[in-house]
């Protein structure tokens, strides 16, 4: 089915039929889609504020533009879902599916990623400032052009990940592991002692390590 500039906003969506659908350019305000068969279905510049999409199956989904304030994707399969250009603000992704899922250029400020399932979504060119991501695993990942600042980090796995482009700045860090993993592209800004024990056996280049030096005093010559 295909829903064209159509202001849904509000509608109660849950017993569409089983099968991809179309969405382009529609009003889907607080609208439902809890538990909804929607496995291919795409979004094209569609308003988001609120909608409830938790429990959804969006296997392979593609959410293209658009966006707004608080989405709900709670316990959804979002297994190989695409995110390009989409608003995610204060979206919450506690409990799903999250294996294989991209984000791309997406603004996620205060999003909650806590909580979710499956290693292995990917995040590209998108702002993470103040988002809650505690847990989730970067094992192996290159990640570029991310902001994690003021972010809650803690107990993420960044094992030999790539952190190109990125920004730590002020981001909490409680047993995050951030074994041969490269940061040699990242801004760590000025971390605190205990924050810089976070980052053993990460690899850093010369002139990161003479700032953080520098920021204890000590000067390299």
């Amino acid at each position: 089915m295909e829903f064209v500039d159509q202001d849904l906003s509000g509608s109660s969506l849950t017993d569409l039929p089983d099968e991809p659908h179309l969405f382009r350019g529609c009003d889907l305000s607080r609208a439902e889609f809890w538990g909804a068969s929607l496995a291919g279905s795409q979004f094209l510049g569609c308003v988001l504020e609120q909608t409830d999409f938790r429990r959804a199956d969006l296997d392979s989904a593609v959410f293209e533009g658009g966006g707004g304030l608080r989405p709900r994707f709670g316990d959804a399969d979002l297994l190989d879902a695409r995110f390009t250009d989409v608003d995610l603000s204060s979206a919450e992704f506690g409990g799903a599916l999250l294996t294989d899922a991209a984000f791309t250029g997406c603004r996620m400020i205060g999003a909650k990623l806590t909580g979710s399932r499956g290693p292995g979504f990917a995040v590209e060119r998108s702002n993470l400032t103040m988002a809650n991501l505690g847990g989730c695993s970067f094992r192996g990942a290159r990640l570029s052009g991310v902001r994690f600042d003021d972010g809650d980090l803690s107990g993420c796995d960044f094992t030999d990940a790539v952190l190109a482009d990125c920004r730590l700045i002020g981001a909490r860090m409680i047993n995050a592991v951030f074994e041969r993993a490269d940061l040699r592209g990242a801004d760590l800004g000025h971390p605190d002692d205990t924050t810089l024990r976070v980052f053993s056996g990460a690899v850093i280049s010369p002139a990161q390590a003479a700032a953080l030096l520098a920021d204890r005093g000590i000067k390299v010559i």
